[in-house]
């Protein structure tokens, strides 16, 4: 059987880990090769660890296992240069883009706006915000190019359709992703190339599930395990389910790549167990 994207090509960022890996890994699974990037090193704001060199390597594996291509950098998305490189050469290799998936991303919070560090702020927004726009720009060239039309999908959050205390600068960055998906949606429409967004809820990878947070949502606990903190993160969902798995954001990246949605575009596409539609 025919893959649902078979004979494309997908630059994804974020790869190494957690909803980036699961985009790989399920674009492959339906017959995409992938140009992929992470930054594998920690940021000096963020108080989790990052992925590493041997979560990408692990990345690599699971889609070559899939008998697919992948062509991978370290690059940093607030690099225009390094992502450009990185796009590329992914493209000289595996001779066309069709999906860009600009889902690297960092999450904060924990601070009321008047406590926020400025620089704090910056970082995740040139992470979050200026990250995705970057990826974009160095990816349409090869979209229009193409001639084929092709698939833009930024990775926002239910927190970029709602309002949330304490996590000011994580809010705005996913607000702005929504007026940047519509401003590209507008100007790409004439090319074929959709471009959309995806916001999930709680979806169970290292953004979520670190001490740090666990610890934030349960101060009560010595140490609080994931399942702890659930019982705080479920409060956000309307479902009675309190994390996501990685693989439901990929599925609906899946669609969105797809010729199934194509006449889909201007859309913020909610994966979030009706957190955004929550009274």
């Amino acid at each position: 059987m025919v893959g649902r994207v078979e004979g494309k090509v997908a630059f994804i960022t974020g790869v190494a880990r957690g909803q980036g890996r699961a985009h790989a890994v399920r674009l492959a699974q339906e017959g995409a090769d992938v140009i992929g990037v992470d930054l594998c090193a920690d940021v000096d704001t963020v108080d989790y660890p990052m992925a590493t060199a041997t979560d990408l390597a692990e990345t690599v594996a699971l889609v070559e296992k899939l008998g697919r291509r992948i062509v991978t950098a370290v690059a940093d998305v607030r690099d225009e240069d390094a992502l450009r490189t990185a796009v590329d050469a992914g493209v000289a290799e595996l001779g066309r883009l069709d999906i860009v998936v600009a889902n690297a991303g960092v999450s904060g919070g924990g601070a009321a706006t008047e406590t926020l560090d400025a620089h704090a702020w910056r970082t995740l927004l040139d992470i979050d915000l200026t990250g995705c726009f970057l990826t974009a720009k160095v990816a349409i060239p090869h979209l229009v190019a193409g001639g084929r039309g092709g698939s833009i999908i930024l990775t926002s959050s239910m927190l970029g359709l709602r309002g949330q205390g304490w996590m000011a600068a994580y809010v705005a960055a996913k607000h702005g992703l929504v007026g940047l998906m519509r401003s590209l949606a507008n100007e790409l429409a004439g090319q074929l190339i959709r471009v959309n967004s995806v916001h999930p809820g709680n979806v169970r990878t290292p953004m979520v599930d670190n001490e740090s947070l666990r610890r934030m949502l349960r101060p009560d606990l010595a140490n609080p395990t994931i399942d702890d903190a659930a019982a705080v993160l479920g409060q956000l969902h309307l479902m009675p389910v309190p994390l996501i798995e990685a693989v439901d954001v990929a599925n609906a990246v899946l669609f969105l790549a797809s010729d199934e949605a194509r006449y889909i575009t201007g859309v913020p596409l909610p994966v979030d167990a009706g957190a955004t539609a929550k009274a």
